[in-house]
């Protein structure tokens, strides 16, 4: 490891130097990498940074990314989120913690369309925090479950995330798509034991009753939900069942989104040019972090750092799950300081050796580091959920931290249900049927 020690360092000190003097991410992945080129490698750097950027940014399965943000644009600019709480309330109302449970179940569904985070609390959290709000639901959680729940967009697919998991470790995108779902039902159910049984022990937990509703009336506000559950069927069904990749999944996504959003008389010239220029800047930040990433892992094979690096955690003769415990813990600390995407793409190269010479199956390792890149989501100084929540409640970040962390403590939980029960990630995969080509 003494042979590495320094090029460690050298990476680290310029990478949080340029981090800590605000400069972007793909910007400060470039520079790192362009100085551990200069200093370890005699290869010309120019030609490898060129040729890695456009190998990189050319990539056929990384076009599901940009369709994906632009299916989530569109679907955020309709009435989704007003017709979601007409269509689930009546259902939620019985059940142990009654209206409190619309933020999970809201999360899950529009998660399946949308693939971000902040896209899925912005949707949900608009039509549920004044609705909850008005009920007199405690501030606590309904702040809190809305955080938490929110993060299941980077898991329930299709997931940002898993993409860019998946185009960096070069591995099936829709396996990995696959293998969200069950976690990401699993998780939803664990939030919603969370919600019934806190409204059971909390003396504060008294919303204002609902009014009685009959079945046929429960069944007509239903059909609000038709249409997105039909979105949803086609995208996620069409990759189970081998007739669609990713990408042509997301192209179909995509059409749906707008036949949805015609039929809502949501699409306008101006909503129009608004996803789409909202899906151009997110994928142009995603993209250029990515090839920053690749010309990273690039200086970092020749340095042999990765190789030194998984050298020495050998070394130490850790178990598999000592292994993941300190990638569990190296994960939440980063993520303190880095969003979920910076995250995965600035570690996977050198993580990739260790979690292949432990024999750690890859689909699965992809599931069980965006549950911890969804703890990053909520965890202050930089949890991206903190910030938008911030926006439309006005409360403190501190004191949304405070609300969310049962959430936190119950992702926690899911990790060690990952690592005991592994086909809960990989069950799925293996059923599927291939893509069609």
């Amino acid at each position: 490891m003494t042979a590495g020690f320094l090029p460690i360092m050298i990476f680290l000190l310029v990478l949080f130097g340029l981090l800590g003097l605000g400069v972007w991410v793909g910007l400060a992945l470039l520079g790192v990498a362009w100085v551990g080129m200069e200093l370890f490698t005699s290869r010309p750097v120019g030609d490898a940074m060129m040729t890695v950027l456009w190998r990189s940014s050319s990539s056929w399965t990384l076009t599901a990314l940009p369709l994906f943000i632009w299916m989530g644009e569109i679907l955020y600019r309709t009435r989704l989120s007003e017709d979601m709480f007409r269509g689930l309330a009546p259902w939620m109302t019985r059940l142990p913690g009654g209206l409190l449970h619309v933020n999970v179940v809201g999360c899950t569904v529009f998660a399946a369309v949308s693939g971000s985070s902040a896209a899925t609390l912005t949707t949900v959290g608009k039509m549920s925090i004044p609705e909850l709000r008005r009920r007199h639901y405690p501030e606590r959680h309904l702040i809190g479950t809305l955080a938490g729940a929110a993060t299941l967009g980077l898991m329930i697919p299709p997931s940002l995330t898993l993409i860019v998991y998946g185009v960096t470790i070069n591995e099936s995108i829709t396996k990995l798509f696959i293998a969200g779902i069950l976690p990401g039902l699993v998780l939803a159910a664990m939030f919603m034991v969370y919600i019934a049984i806190v409204s059971r022990l909390d003396p504060n937990y008294r919303p204002d009753p609902e009014p009685p509703m009959s079945f046929r009336a429960k069944l007509r506000n239903s059909r609000f939900l038709l249409p997105l559950m039909l979105l949803i069927a086609l995208v996620i069904g069409s990759m189970y069942l081998g007739f669609a990749t990713a990408t042509e999944a997301a192209a179909l996504g995509v059409a749906g989104s707008l036949l949805l959003a015609a039929a809502q008389g949501s699409l306008t010239l101006a909503s129009l040019t608004a996803s789409l220029m909202g899906a151009v800047r997110t994928s142009a930040m995603i993209a250029f972090i990515l090839a920053g990433a690749a010309f990273l892992s690039l200086a970092m094979g020749f340095t042999g750092l990765p190789r030194h690096l998984a050298e020495w955690i050998a070394s130490l003769d850790l178990s598999r799950f000592q292994l993941l415990m300190a990638l569990l813990v190296f994960y939440i600390i980063i993520g303190c300081f880095l969003d979920g995407i910076s995250a995965v793409v600035l570690t996977i190269a050198v993580v990739e050796p260790m979690i292949r010479q432990a024999g750690i199956d890859i689909i699965w390792f992809g599931i069980f580091i965006v549950v911890v890149v969804e703890m990053a989501q909520i965890t202050p100084p930089i949890g991206f959920n903190l910030f938008v929540l911030q926006g439309m409640t006005r409360l403190e970040i501190s004191t949304i931290a405070r609300y969310a962390f049962p959430m936190f403590l119950i992702m926690v939980l899911m990790v060690f249900i990952l690592i005991a029960f592994p086909g809960l990630a990989t069950w799925l995969p293996e059923q599927m049927r291939q893509p069609l080509r």
